[in-house]
């Protein structure tokens, strides 16, 4: 078969549901070189402030609903929906939900 499907529900999230939720569908689609993550950040929520120095992942970020502001190193970005960011591998970054709404992001990154 040339292809894998998944849902957030075939996997276990690891952010406690009072901040949201993130399901990472990796696993759950078998790829290789691929993350695929789903992120939902309630009013007040915030992602892990990390890099991705050591893996040399590079990470894009969708937002499907809601506004987030991904803070950087020298700057904060505001996004909202239907609008993406691209991140090199060391690029210091967290994603803060400080709107009234819950926010639902599409996490990419590659390769793994």
């Amino acid at each position: 078969m040339g292809y894998d499907t998944a849902s957030k529900t075939d996997v276990d999230s690891v952010v406690p549901e009072e901040w949201g939720g993130m399901w990472f569908l990796k696993g759950a689609l078998d790829t290789d070189e691929l993350g695929l993550t789903v992120l939902e950040l309630e009013p007040g929520g915030k992602g892990k402030e990390h890099d991705e120095t050591e893996s040399g992942q590079e990470e894009a970020y969708y937002v499907v609903e809601g506004t987030v502001e991904v803070e950087l190193a020298d700057e904060t970005v505001s996004l909202e929906a239907e609008e993406a960011i691209r991140l090199d591998p060391d690029e210091r970054r967290q994603i803060h939900n400080r709107g009234d709404d819950r926010a639902t992001l599409l996490l990419v990154g590659a390769p793994l």
